[in-house]
């Protein structure tokens, strides 16, 4: 049986879906919106490649390699994709990637609620034993975002990578370790709780 299995993750500000071919208009409207493919240091499609790339993702699911998800608003509104990745069933380990946001919710609870989700379903429900984030060494966003979450630099990746444009990347990798979470999943609670002025 292929692990992991989809599954539908909800929290207050983000619901996590399967991805399907029925969100592709709404993705075609994300990733318009702050046209994320000109950041030279994603692999964001652009919105003639929306649905090359949905096709790309459901493809690895079927194959076993990747669980792909759309983010959502509580109301259904897609807004941005998701993945576990880089799964490895055997070592109960997988990596959460492959994420991108519309420019408009951007800064949010969102992401901090879906990582929290995500990890979740990781450590308590698949028994994880570490989850890993990567990112382009120079995408300081990303880095910042994933240092906020808890997760510890692991090492650099030198030279890992043949980029798009045809650059080569130097990946930045991070893990949490399941003996992590629980302070992890406290600190993420607060973060959500708090006061926004706190």
């Amino acid at each position: 049986m292929m692990w992991p299995q989809p599954v539908t993750l909800r929290g207050t500000h983000v619901v996590l879906e399967p991805l399907s071919r029925d969100h592709a208009d709404d993705i075609r409207e994300a990733v318009a919106d702050g046209e994320l493919w000109n950041l030279w240091y994603t692999a964001i499609p652009a919105v003639a490649g929306v649905d090359a790339e949905i096709e790309r993702r459901l493809g690895l699911q079927e194959a076993g390699a990747m669980l792909p998800f759309v983010i959502c608003t509580p109301d259904g509104k897609a807004v941005g994709m998701t993945t576990y990745v880089n799964i490895d069933a055997t070592n109960r380990r997988l990596e959460i990637g492959h994420t991108f946001y519309r420019k408009a919710v951007q800064r949010g609870p969102m992401n901090t609620e879906a990582k929290r989700l995500l990890l979740g379903h990781a450590f308590e429900e698949l028994d994880c034993i570490a989850v890993e984030f990567r990112t382009h060494f120079m995408n300081h966003q990303s880095r910042a975002a994933i240092e906020r979450l808890g997760a510890k630099l692991d090492g650099i990746l030198r030279s890992h990578k043949i980029g798009k444009d045809g650059m080569i990347r130097d990946t930045a990798v991070y893990s949490i370790l399941n003996h992590e979470w629980p302070t992890i999943r406290q600190h993420l609670t607060y973060k959500l709780e708090k006061p926004r002025d706190a």
